[in-house]
């Protein structure tokens, strides 16, 4: 599928689900509605190959014939999220196993360890068959590998296979360096004689040592890249179409920047009514408030990070039409949340955005899980919805998303505070999703970057909070920017081998700092600013004299800056993070009434998530 210069509308699809006399009309009532793309395949293995060797695709055949006929470009994805009974039969040691050694089972679905070199090729070897067969099929217009890896915690596995896999791993690592100093194993006398002794990090008495952890999270993050490496060549021997895979939101075991770079698309997954029960930090206030219009920003950050992670190219490959079936609570959105949804997506960038599902199931996990259309083949509401964005489309004009400010995501990071948070409420993700809501509601469109990127000229300001340890070429390269840097807290604070970096802050100045302290607090404790603000959740005590530019209320650093750096030494208060920002961004657009605004190079979308209706003029 080559970039699209008016976004799509789309489906996922299963007609394995539903009698073969209903495919025909389901397929002209999508067309119907304005839907040009449909998903199909990516569950569906046990009717690929019933049997080992048995393989049976003329039935999907003419799915896709029949989908394709009436109009539709398929999306086909390779099954290997759902390995039938008789692959776990093939390879009864190929399931995960969690961290107190117990093997994930069969009967649902992800129920394989990403170190299973057999079935990782097993799985390969089923998707290049799919690609020889459809390679030049004209109505599949691009590819997507498995499903949501990472959905239900199953990146990290701690089998047998991914022991002998990690210590394969640390060799490539280490070399001939001392795995014991890099690891710091003096102490505890954890000194391994060599790496072939080395153990998976789980099921310690108390916690294992933080290096060895981190290092596994590397691997585990690494094998998720190798693993979807694998069927990306397989399809590549037979088929040139474009590649993606659907991340999901808040999955962070994994580094989507590095399996990308192997991608010609990211798509994700978007329920905002589910992720604001299930994976939110927000207050039980805000989500009664927002319960059926979602986060504001939580979807606009994904979108953000996923036009990154695509380099531009990226989707919405599953959009929540309904109330799901897995979150704590799951309800209806209000009327016209999910054409907003629409509209946010494509705002950000999207070329498409497909709703889950066609056609609720009446039978097995997801049955209570609501599609377009209801088991008896009613359509919901939401279809008017969507007919209207469809209408809608065919006068926009698409532009690239126009950002003045940059934040620096790193999964690294992630990891390593994970491993050593230091305080019950010190997370990255929720760092750095402070910064973006901060700038969200000053007006800000952003763009979401990887470590990796090297040229920040064309923005305002960067936001850099709790990088655990930056490159010599990141540092370099944000001072030479002359764009203002925001850093801290936590900042270039270990090293690669997750030691204590003693001049970590100090070689971001290139000036003398000392880190005296670092504490974190409880939830009602808070630190005062000389000015107004607060520091809440994490506290630096710094030792400098003259790069101070913001104090706490007891004359020491709560911020240091030269030139265009400024380092905060804490976590700083939503209403203080903001006024911070205010205070170094050259300009703000603060929006009045409306929740959010995101700009493109052609228009300005105004996002309305109050529950009243609200006037824009100008």
């Amino acid at each position: 599928m080559t970039a699209n210069p008016r976004p799509q509308l789309g489906v996922c699809y299963y007609p394995e689900h539903w009698p073969e006399a209903m495919w025909a009309e389901d397929a002209r009532e999508m067309v119907e509605m304005g839907l040009q793309l449909v998903r199909i395949g990516e569950f569906a293995w046990s009717r690929l190959e019933p049997r080992e060797g048995q393989f049976e695709f003329e039935w999907l055949d003419r799915a896709i014939k029949t989908l394709g006929s009436a109009g539709l470009k398929v999306v086909l994805g390779t099954p290997s999220a759902t390995p039938p009974k008789w692959v776990l039969d093939k390879f009864p040691d190929m399931l995960a196993v969690d961290a107190h050694g117990r093997p994930r089972k069969f009967g649902s679905r992800r129920h394989y360890c990403f170190s299973h070199a057999e079935y990782r090729d097993f799985a390969a070897q089923m998707a290049g068959r799919l690609a020889e067969r459809y390679a030049d099929n004209p109505h599949i217009v691009f590819w997507q590998t498995d499903n949501e890896y990472g959905c239900h915690d199953t990146v990290i596995s701690y089998s047998d296979h991914a022991r002998a896999e990690f210590r394969t791993w640390l060799k490539e690592k280490y070399g001939n360096r001392s795995i014991n100093e890099a690891w710091g194993n003096v102490f505890w006398s954890m000194d391994y004689t060599e790496i072939d002794d080395v153990d998976l990090p789980n099921m310690t008495v108390t916690e294992p040592n933080p290096a060895h952890v981190m290092d596994f999270r590397q691997f585990s993050s690494d094998q998720v890249a190798r693993w979807d490496l694998a069927q990306i060549r397989a399809i590549r021997e037979h088929c040139s179409k474009p590649i993606s895979h659907n991340y999901m939101g808040r999955v962070l075991e994994f580094d989507h920047f590095k399996l990308g770079e192997n991608l010609e698309i990211a798509t994700w997954d978007s329920y905002p009514l589910g992720f604001l029960e299930d994976r939110s930090d927000r207050s039980e206030a805000f989500k009664a408030q927002y319960c059926r219009m979602g986060d504001p920003d939580f979807q606009a950050f994904h979108h953000d990070l996923y036009r990154a992670v695509g380099r531009g190219r990226w989707g919405v490959m599953e959009q929540q039409p309904g109330p799901v079936n897995w979150a704590p609570y799951n309800p209806a959105p209000k009327p016209g949340m999910v054409r907003l949804w629409t509209w946010e997506a494509i705002a950000h960038g999207a070329e498409f955005v497909c709703y889950f599902r066609w056609r609720q199931p009446p039978f097995a996990q997801e049955q209570m899980h609501t599609a377009l259309k209801r088991p008896d083949n009613t359509p919901y509401p939401v279809c008017g919805e969507i007919q209207r964005v469809a209408d809608e489309l065919k006068t926009y004009e698409p532009a690239a998303v126009k950002a003045d400010i940059a934040i620096i995501f790193d999964y690294k990071s992630q990891w390593a505070w994970e491993v050593q948070p230091q305080g019950a409420d010190f997370d990255y993700f929720k760092l750095v999703y402070a910064y973006y809501c901060a700038a969200r509601e000053l007006g800000q469109t952003i763009d979401i970057l990887s470590p990796e990127h090297s040229d920040f000229r064309e923005y305002d300001l960067i936001l850099a909070p709790g990088l655990f340890n930056i490159s010599k070429k990141l540092i370099t390269s944000l001072q030479e920017s002359n764009t203002p840097v925001i850093y801290g807290p936590r900042t270039n604070s270990k090293t690669k081998d997750f030691q204590i970096q003693q001049d970590g802050i100090a070689r971001l100045f290139n000036e003398k700092v000392n880190l005296n302290l670092v504490e974190s607090l409880r939830p009602a404790e808070l630190v005062d600013l000389e000015d107004g603000g607060k520091i809440h959740i994490w506290n630096e005590c710094l030792d400098q004299s003259s790069l101070v530019s913001l104090k706490k209320a007891d004359g020491t650093p709560a911020m240091l800056s030269k030139d265009n750096l400024h380092y905060i030494a804490g976590w700083l208060d939503p209403e203080t993070m903001k006024s911070t920002l205010r205070d170094i961004m050259t300009s703000t657009d603060e929006h009045g009434e409306c929740d959010r605004v995101i700009r493109t190079h052609k228009s300005v979308f105004n996002l309305n998530y109050k529950t009243q209706t609200v006037e824009i003029i100008g």
